[in-house]
């Protein structure tokens, strides 16, 4: 089958491989309608990681069930399932806890597992035509048949539920204002939910029109573009003080907006504008005393590209001497997908929610090479980039 392989540092390409088979009786083998680039596939692909050649990439995954094995009870061929990006097996204490994005048991050595990425475990990733999903009476979620929805319900694989998780991070409340940095995808879909769950202001920070845009467009969004200034600066003088939560959905790869180009049409990720630190210290900076601060944006513990030998160890110059001072709470880590996923799924079936404005591109998986290039580039108008084999 093919499907999408890691080369090499900015080097992808769509090559035949192996098609999956049954493992353990748990398991299915999903013929895969729809993957995701995800934002957090660039860091592997920019070599800000540990990934070796040959790593097949996809986490964000849906399709059709085509085959099971013995001991799968509520699945069957032709079931229609999204998969959480988390590969978890469902009765470690993470597990029935609802942790499942810090499962013990399906990655030994670390907390975690997930298709198709460095360190998370033997799970090839779905940017292909197959994929094997262990543990699948827990790890996929059946859909309602055919074709219906098929942008939003690939979205409840990763950055519906991760934004959604954002903002439950930052222990949001109705009413509330909020501030999200960052409006790649993740960012989007933390403001997006921001707004379903009634918050009263909702500022994003980012740099990329287009991308702005959406976020006013459909999140009610009040846009800070960083170029133009410092963003806490700009929030508070907008909001008229702190705002009373924050996400950060951006992460290690951080562009200091100390450091930007305000005459540049291009928002090509540059390593010599990173500053690692830069949003959880605006956020500290910009939440209110006693507010809280949510961070699903990813943080390594170790960054071969790293700005400094600080960085490279997963060390940040975080102000904990203010976010003390402040009396601020923050909270982070991945996404438990399976806390959020049939709801979210339930709100998109019965018209509560639509993520799918997101959605900028649908290609086929051949086009995989080019469209990471784009949305590496951060090219105006590549927002969120979905695969068909």
């Amino acid at each position: 089958m093919n499907a999408v392989v890691y080369k090499g540092e900015y080097e992808v390409a769509v090559e035949e491989v192996e098609e999956p088979e049954i493992e353990h009786p748990n398991d299915v083998i999903v013929d895969i309608t729809t993957s995701c680039i995800c934002g957090s596939d660039l860091h592997m692909y920019e070599g800000r990681t540990a990934a070796e050649s040959g790593i097949v990439f996809g986490h964000e995954n849906m399709g059709i069930v085509s085959e099971t094995g013995d001991a799968v009870s509520t699945l069957e061929e032709g079931d229609r399932v999204v998969m959480p990006f988390n590969v978890s097996c469902g009765f470690c204490q993470n597990c029935e806890e609802g942790y499942t994005g810090f499962c013990t048991n399906v990655n030994p050595g670390f907390a975690g597992g997930a298709y198709g990425y460095v360190a998370m475990g033997p799970y090839p990733g779905g940017q292909a035509e197959q994929l094997r999903v262990p543990y699948a009476d827990h790890n996929a979620l059946k859909l309602p048949e055919g074709r219906e929805h098929e942008d939003a319900f690939s979205l409840l694989a990763d950055i519906f539920p991760t934004g959604w998780h954002g903002t439950r991070l930052a222990n949001l409340k109705p009413g509330e204002s909020i501030a999200v940095f960052g409006a790649g995808p993740v960012g989007l879909m933390a403001a997006y939910s921001a707004k379903l769950q009634g918050a009263s202001e909702i500022y994003v920070v980012d740099q990329v029109p287009s991308r702005l845009e959406l976020a006013e467009d459909n999140c009610d969004a009040h846009t800070i573009d960083f170029r133009e200034g410092d963003p806490v600066e700009q929030i508070k003088a907008e909001h008229g003080g702190e705002v009373d939560k924050g996400v950060d959905a951006v992460g290690y790869q951080a562009t200091d907006p100390d450091d930007v180009d305000e005459d540049t049409d291009s928002f090509a990720y540059d390593p010599a504008k990173e500053n690692p630190a830069v949003v959880i210290n605006n956020l500290i900076r910009v939440v209110r005393p006693t507010g809280e601060l949510g961070i699903p944006g990813l943080y390594v513990p170790e960054d071969p590209g790293a700005p400094d030998e600080m960085a490279a160890q997963g060390r940040l110059g975080i102000d904990f001497g203010l976010l003390f001072e402040k009396g601020q709470a923050l909270a982070t880590g991945q996404c438990n997908v399976k806390s959020y996923n049939r709801y979210l799924r339930d709100m998109i079936i019965e018209g509560r929610a639509d993520p799918s404005w997101v959605v900028s591109h649908r290609v086929d998986l051949e086009d995989a090479p080019e469209m990471y290039e784009r949305f590496d580039n951060r090219e105006e108008g590549v927002t969120k980039v979905l695969l068909e084999p």
